[in-house]
């Protein structure tokens, strides 16, 4: 995924992490403005367009939690990601509560936050395609209705799938014979991407290929290292 020209708003109170920090991202093509506090933040924050905002949590003035929720009024959509020197799962629970996208403790390693903007990003990317109303789908001789949950095939009975299922379904059907990230799934629908969540993916993968098999025009394809396809013949998208 592109990074250049992708705005980021740091929130951070100690100035030499702090700077290295822009100085690591700027590196990476992003375009970082750098705020000292939440005071300041949310300033900078009201005069510019960002793409995503990396908060400190424990902050003089304004903490990392109260500014999230003042960006989240005047933004429901801008991904963000809380840093902490504190690893308490009373804070990592109020900041998903208060809309974090992610969390990391510090110290951390850098590429990891670089990898976890760039998964974030690609994710936001991907959601105009998959949240553009649609909920009714053709995927060969089934037909999936994403609101009720319910995969038919031809004039048989509906499947009832269950919650991620039906999101996974819908992430294949929108992404219909493209490569539909693992990543994608993993941080939309787990809200993570460990081993234990990718090997979650997996069964549900495993359960969506059982249900499709009826139709030999419909496969899920595994697109090794990159993430999974929907490939339906004759489709009028190929």
């Amino acid at each position: 995924m592109e990074t250049e020209n992708r705005k980021i708003l740091l929130v951070e109170d100690d100035p030499n992490f702090g700077s290295i920090l822009k100085d690591y991202l700027i590196l990476n093509d992003f375009e970082v403005t750098l705020a000292k506090n939440g005071m300041e933040g949310f300033e900078k924050f009201k005069k510019d367009n960002f793409d995503l905002c990396i908060l400190d949590v424990m902050m003089p003035y304004k903490d990392g939690f109260t500014l999230a929720k003042e960006i989240r009024e005047k933004n429901k959509e801008v991904p963000l990601i809380f840093l902490t020197a504190k690893t308490m799962k009373e804070d990592i629970l109020k900041g998903y509560k208060v809309g974090a996208d992610d969390y990391l403790n510090k110290p951390f390693d850098s590429e990891v936050l670089l990898m976890k903007i760039k998964t974030i990003l690609a994710r936001k990317a991907s959601e105009t395609k998959v949240e553009d109303n649609r909920f009714e789908f053709t995927i060969g001789k089934f037909h999936f209705n994403s609101k009720l949950r319910y995969l038919t095939f031809e004039n048989e009975e509906p499947i009832k799938l269950s919650p991620k299922e039906n999101e996974l379904l819908k992430l294949l059907a929108v992404h219909e014979n493209d490569v539909m990230k693992r990543e994608l799934a993993l941080t939309r629908i787990w809200r993570d991407d460990n081993y234990f969540t990718s090997r979650s993916m997996d069964v549900y993968i495993a359960k969506l290929r059982k249900y499709l098999k009826k139709d030999e025009d419909v496969e899920i394809l595994n697109i090794h290292g990159d993430g999974f396809r929907l490939a339906i013949k004759n489709s009028s998208l190929i």
